[in-house]
């Protein structure tokens, strides 16, 4: 994959700071953290799509992730339960 050049400003306390810490390559962590950030978005563009034509409300999207947690919470006692 070649690799393109691409120029941002930070602000002069930042780069101050981040001096302090000459043994990290900032380039590659700024490359990772863009990486993971575009991989997030992507997954909630895709997400937003599904959802779109839901017609659930996010009082039922709360409703139902209550249960969902509720049962899970259960089972993981029992599981837990059974190991003592």
């Amino acid at each position: 994959m070649e690799n393109v050049n691409v120029a941002f400003s930070i602000p002069r306390e930042l780069k101050r700071r981040m001096e302090e810490f000459p043994e990290i390559n900032w380039s590659e962590t700024v490359r990772t953290l863009i990486g993971e950030r575009l991989e997030r978005l992507m997954v909630l563009r895709k997400m937003d799509a599904m959802l779109s034509k839901s017609r659930l409300t996010g009082e039922d999207c709360i409703r139902i992730g209550r249960k969902v947690n509720a049962g899970l919470a259960k089972r993981y006692e029992k599981e837990i339960g059974g190991e003592k």
